[in-house]
């Protein structure tokens, strides 16, 4: 039966009522699309109110999973947003591609397994890396992004004012940390007790939770990198346990990208070294001369008059 002219000011109160439950409720994406989806009700759509309802529950599901996924990116620190579209797995022909593709699905996370990237620089360890760590942001995880630098500078400066166990819990608690570029930058102070620290973070997720390191350097290095072979040691033994180990051998994405831009560069030199001949030898092309300007004549200088004797 058609409403009446009676009905549509009920009408209209009912939809603020709602919107403004909706508002209290935090229902944002729902309270956005409300009044397209009443007005194309009301204009014999043939969509059931259960189906109406349906839409707007999925657009506020998605609006709020798409929130959440973006406070963890902000949350990681992750500097950028890699992915592994187009990755170029023919240039590291030693990369396993079907088991780096495996790790993207995230289920050595719930495993509490670890991974491990080692490797020449440029090899695409850290680029795998954050593709990780992005995967693991959008799979609903909790996730922290450092370099081993980063991480024992603000680990070592929390040892002046007594707040160590509050930092490490940034490092500890994350179901996803990222470590990359260990053996990589030279540490800011060169003590024993990085490996200490370092091995406080290792020991606190050992079992429970994943990580991920990428390292430029082999496993034997890594005492003299942190200052403590003995602590090293222990730190090896429970990054390798109970982790995938990726060891790319091939060359460096980088070189590669700076052969590419100086060819680049020779081919456009080259075509501008041609471009000025033909213009000198076309005669059509020839670049203008500068005009020579006509010399400055000299004054010519006055002889001096000759002096005539005087006559006696």
């Amino acid at each position: 039966m058609p409403r009446s002219k009676s009905q549509a000011p009920e009408s209209t109160a009912d939809v603020q009522q709602i919107q403004s439950c909706l508002q209290e409720l935090k229902l944002r994406k729902i309270s956005e699309q409300l009044d397209d989806e009443l007005d194309r009700l009301a204009k014999g759509s043939s969509h059931s109110a259960t189906e109406l309802m349906l839409r707007l529950l999925d657009a506020q599901v998605q609006w709020q999973r798409e929130r959440r996924v973006e406070r963890r990116i902000r949350e990681s620190k992750l500097p950028e947003r890699k992915t592994l579209i187009g990755f170029d797995f023919d240039f590291q022909p030693t990369l396993d591609r079907e088991l780096v593709l495996e790790l993207m699905t995230m289920s050595f996370v719930p495993r509490r397994q670890g991974v491990i990237l080692a490797g020449d620089s440029g090899t695409g360890k850290s680029h795998i890396a954050k593709a990780l760590a992005l995967a693991g942001c959008k799979e609903g995880y909790r996730v922290r992004y450092t370099t081993a630098a980063d991480m024992l500078k603000e680990l070592f400066a929390s040892l002046a004012d007594d707040s160590l166990e509050q930092k490490l819990k940034r490092y500890v608690y994350p179901q996803l940390l990222v470590v990359d570029e260990l053996g990589f930058d030279r540490l800011e102070r060169d003590d024993a007790r990085n490996a200490t620290l370092f091995f406080k973070v290792i020991d606190g997720r050992y079992t429970k939770r994943s990580t991920v390191l990428t390292s430029n350097i082999k496993f034997k290095e890594l005492g003299h990198y942190l200052g403590d072979p003995v602590v090293t040691t222990a730190i090896v033994d429970r990054m390798v346990h109970h982790s995938t180990v990726i060891n790319i051998e091939g060359p460096s994405w980088r070189l590669k990208e700076s052969q590419q831009l100086n060819e680049r560069g020779d081919a456009d030199g080259a075509g501008t070294e041609d471009g000025a001949e033909a213009c000198t030898e076309d005669g059509a092309g020839k670049r203008p001369s500068a005009k020579k300007k006509p010399a400055r004549k000299k004054p010519a200088r006055k002889k001096p008059a000759k002096k005539r004797p005087r006559r006696r």
